[in-house]
């Protein structure tokens, strides 16, 4: 029993050295001798989607031997090589891939040595490439419809618009305008802004604007709504100031009836016809026809239009002249109102006759008139000629509205 034991293991000992002989042998024949090498992998890749490309971004190996980074993309029948020369793994790498379509992509990419080894694939997946589908459903900013402008004393123009779409990422909107020099400008209104000033806008030049997107915060490509849109005709007419407006009696113009009528009644700033003491009633002194005369307290370039209110019954001027000035030194007339000479002096004075009214109604509502080309006005003169009731020597008003266009 002992013999028989020693020789089986014998036979086991000589079948584990042939055996493990023949699994070296082909192991080595597999590899056709040689010592598989494996180069370092990238760190912290992370992919970036843009307009018909995309782009990789990792940070580089610290293995020395790398020469060079492969990325494959269609199952491995696309592909682009990067040159590797930095090792710092606190640097970073892009590879920006073109002439990709609007898709959903896989990309691997591999480290290379000087050698021909490569590292173990690493795979990018559900990479989004974006192109016209995407940008055939963006749409631009939407302007306030219900007050798209607002024009202030010193010629400034407020573009309002509606909050922007949060369902995208709106990175703003180009707006694009002619400025007081000719020149084409462009500023851009920031999403979360509800508006913008131009500052040097030309009255009467169209403002249009574009709104800019990406489909993704990281994105790197901006993607802009394919046409401009158009902003509504700006016109810089405003109203006239009414807190600056002051009387200025001259020699010969109408008193008032009392205190409580004076011809600051004309700018208190209410609407519709005014029932008495809320009007201007004239003194009756003074006969038909009688002027009255008022500072606007500064010079307006471009007094554009007049509205006239009347009071709630009686006496309300159906002819009338209105008159304008820019300096009223030395502008005093000696005739009176009444005299046929009295326009011609006006003239010889340096006054311009801004419009010459005539109403065919019964004076109450308001009516608005436009002037036409004038000169620079600060000083307003009315003749009041006529009045509905044919009194010849009352007449009632219970408003004056002036606008003028401060883009000029």
């Amino acid at each position: 029993m002992k013999s028989l034991f020693n020789i089986c293991l014998f036979s086991c000992v000589m079948l584990g050295l042939f055996s493990c002989g023949n699994k070296d042998k082909d192991f080595k024949n597999f590899l056709n001798n040689k010592e598989v090498t494996y180069p370092g992998l990238v760190g912290k890749i992370h992919a970036k989607s843009g307009n018909l490309r995309a782009a990789l971004v990792w940070n580089p190996s610290p293995d020395p031997s790398i020469s060079k980074y492969v990325i494959y993309w269609n199952n491995k029948a696309d592909s682009i090589t990067l040159t590797s020369t930095n090792h710092n793994t606190t640097d970073s790498i892009t590879a920006v891939i073109p002439g990709l379509n609007e898709y959903i992509y896989s990309f691997t990419i591999y480290s290379y040595d000087a050698k021909g080894n490569r590292s173990i694939p690493l795979d990018i997946n559900n990479v989004k490439v974006y192109g016209p589908i995407y940008q055939s459903g963006l749409l631009n900013r939407t302007y306030d419809a219900a007050n798209p402008f607002s024009v202030s004393d010193n010629g400034n123009i407020r573009l309002n618009f509606l909050p922007r779409d949060t369902s995208v990422v709106n990175i703003g909107t180009d707006i694009k305008y002619t400025n007081r020099n000719g020149a084409e400008v462009v500023k851009q209104l920031k999403p979360d802004s509800l508006g913008i000033t131009l500052t040097d806008y030309k009255s009467g030049a169209p403002v249009q604007f574009r709104s800019s997107y990406v489909p993704i915060k990281n994105s790197i490509d901006t993607f802009y709504v394919a046409n401009y849109g158009t902003f509504p005709a700006i016109s810089g007419i405003a109203q006239c100031s009414k807190s600056l407006f002051k009387e200025n009696k001259l020699s010969g113009d109408a008193g008032t009836y009392e205190g409580q009528t004076s011809v600051s009644k004309l700018w208190d700033g209410s609407v519709g016809p005014q029932g008495y003491p809320n009007i201007f009633h004239s003194d009756g002194d003074h006969g038909m026809p009688h002027t009255i005369t008022f500072d606007m307290g500064k010079v307006y370039k471009k007094l554009t239009s007049i509205e006239e209110t009347g009071r709630n019954c009686c006496n309300n001027p159906d002819q009338f002249e209105i008159w304008g000035i820019a300096n009223i030194s030395g502008a005093e007339t000696s005739l009176s109102p009444h005299d046929s000479g009295w326009s011609a002096e006006m003239v010889a004075k340096g006054w311009t006759l801004l419009k010459d009214i005539q109403r065919t109604d019964d004076g109450q509502q308001a009516q608005k008139y436009d002037f036409g080309t004038v000169p620079p006005v600060r000083y307003i003169r009315v003749r009041i000629k006529h009045v509905t009731t044919n009194d010849g020597n009352y007449s009632n008003m219970g408003e004056m509205t002036f606008w003028n266009d401060v883009l000029n």
